[in-house]
């Protein structure tokens, strides 16, 4: 532990433990909706249990850090006139769990804009099909990607550091424990309120392109010799905020 006797180490773990928190977020909303259909004695729990394997799957991955950077290595190269790259292990990941993402979230807003669980043989359906294990092996495919994310930005930030790798592990047990305790609190309020719910469903199809393009990033994509360059994380998150701010205006106008 005489690695936190320096400044150094304590600031790029309070500043990786935000990073962390920060793109949890989404990893939330995905648990929130997802664990929104189990029955209310439940959802707790799968929120719960969805949360510890997201700890379990970073830890694993950091303590297999150069596994994790070998997968940069492009394994299927293409080049047609138009369209050429080189596929990577990490891009195969980020683009499924993009994909995913889109299908699930296009998928439930569907279900909201139809009204499919208003109606009670419907609503008897959905609740019979969301059981515990198949939202928890929902939340498993994506705290896989998700802890890809953290990871490759944790090992970005700590690169150079002396004992990096107890630094990454510390700041994301914190975070982990961090969004534990709100996370709640997060998935009552997401699932009271229709309209962030459908806002939230909305976030998560923008993660899903970024997903996507950060994928054919990684893969050195080009489309008619222009590279495919992965979306700053930075506008992703401030649009969500600046849309959970108008939001916030609008359920005070409502209650006005």
């Amino acid at each position: 532990m005489e690695i936190f006797l320096h400044a150094d180490a304590w600031i790029a773990l309070l500043t990786l433990t935000f990073l962390e928190i920060i793109l949890g977020i989404d990893n939330i909303i995905f648990i929130s909706i997802t664990a929104g259909k189990l029955p209310k004695d439940q959802i707790k729990r799968a929120t719960r249990v969805g949360l510890l394997l997201a700890l379990v799957f970073r830890i694993l991955l950091l303590l297999g850090v150069t596994w994790l950077i070998s997968m940069k290595a492009p394994f299927f190269s293409f080049d047609i006139s138009w369209f050429k790259g080189g596929i990577t292990g990490q891009s195969v990941i980020l683009i499924l769990g993009g994909i995913f993402l889109l299908y699930k979230s296009t998928k439930e807003i569907h279900h909201k804009v139809e009204g499919v669980e208003e109606h009670s043989e419907s609503s008897t359906k959905a609740k019979v099909a969301s059981t515990f294990g198949m939202v928890i092996f929902q939340i498993v495919l994506i705290d896989i990607v998700f802890s890809f994310d953290s990871v490759l930005t944790a090992v970005g930030m700590t690169n150079g550091i002396p004992g990096a790798l107890i630094i990454m592990i510390t700041a994301v047990i914190i975070s982990i424990i961090i969004m534990m305790i709100f996370a709640t609190p997060v998935s009552n309020f997401v699932n009271k309120h229709p309209t962030i719910q459908m806002l939230a469903l909305s976030f998560l199809i923008l993660i899903g392109f970024m997903l996507i393009t950060e994928g054919a990033h990684l893969s050195h994509i080009e489309i008619f010799n222009k590279p495919v360059g992965a979306i700053p994380k930075g506008y992703l998150y401030f649009a969500i905020a600046f849309s959970l701010g108008v939001e916030a205006l609008n359920m005070k106008v409502r209650k006005k």
